[in-house]
């Protein structure tokens, strides 16, 4: 059986072809725009051939390119009818979700149960890769991300609100050895989130001191891997409060009391469309229905 393109790459050629827009068509397939890009250019690549000449925000089928769309598109129609006629009340319920690994281990998994509880056919794939907004559309339904600013193109809702923790091991905050203000962190190493690259910047600004410099600065992508260096006295860290709380580790212990709201929010987000998809409304309305 000779070797068939993939059937995402002529699904994206056949809603570009339609819409004249890789944008709309992206928006359409629920795809981010460089995601559905790479899909027509690897049918271009599989057939040795342009289908479209390109021209300024707008994509217009050029004679082989509308040869194939000619052949293809009823194929593709009466195939994807097909699969629904078949999978009609069987579809399952799978949500393929990113989140960062210390919210989903501190928050999210605890109160798994009561969502398997209220829709046993329910499924979530979760993946703890960086960069979740980038995928959605692609290989990601949905994401709960870190951020101070929102993509305009997604579909965005709070999860709630933060104070800034400075965290440190508990022989640090006693003893001859204490940090007793924020002049001591000259002589500390400060752990930062990669998601919150600026958080330093903006704790020093909030209690006043913008010119405050630590001894060094080092980057974690993993909030729970930052807890466990600073148990280890290998760094004091930026991190939430409910995060420091949530860990219920005598071994740390907060540094001062200045109240710094973290401009860096949670957020559920997805693309616009994907809220029509079952799994992502379901779990987007248990989501915000719960306390979590």
């Amino acid at each position: 059986m000779r070797r068939l393109p993939p059937l995402t790459a002529l699904e994206a050629f056949i809603q570009v072809a339609r819409t004249g827009s890789v944008k709309a068509a992206a928006a359409e397939l629920a795809l981010s725009t460089p995601a559905l890009s790479r899909r027509v250019q690897a049918l271009e690549r599989y057939l040795g051939m342009t289908l479209f000449d390109r021209k300024h925000q707008h994509m217009e089928l050029n004679p082989d390119g509308q040869k194939l769309m000619s052949e293809i598109a009823p194929v593709l129609d009466a195939l994807g009818l097909a699969i629904d006629s078949v999978l009609k009340g069987k579809r399952e319920l799978r949500l393929r979700l990113g989140v960062l690994p210390l919210f989903a281990s501190q928050r999210l998994l605890p109160r798994m149960g009561e969502l398997r509880r209220l829709h046993p056919e329910f499924h979530v794939d979760i993946d703890t890769s960086p960069l979740a907004h980038s995928r959605l559309g692609d290989s990601l339904d949905a994401a709960i991300i870190l951020t101070r600013e929102i993509d305009t193109s997604l579909y965005a809702k709070e999860l709630g609100r933060d104070e800034v923790y400075l965290i440190a091991p508990r022989e640090r905050t006693e003893g001859p050895d204490a940090i007793i203000d924020p002049a001591g962190l000259a002589r500390e190493t400060v752990l930062v989130h990669r998601e919150m690259p600026t958080l330093f910047d903006d704790w020093r600004q909030a209690i006043g001191q913008p010119h405050l410099e630590p001894r060094s600065l080092q980057h974690y992508d993993s909030g729970q891997l930052m807890l466990e260096a600073v148990a280890q006295g290998l760094g004091i860290a930026l991190m939430f409060g409910r995060h420091f709380e949530s860990a219920h580790d005598p071994r740390i212990a907060r540094l001062f009391e200045q109240k710094v709201e973290s401009p860096y929010r949670y957020f559920f987000v997805c693309r616009p469309r994907a809220l029509e998809n079952k799994a992502v409304r379901i779990f987007h309305d248990w989501l915000f229905s719960s306390e979590i």
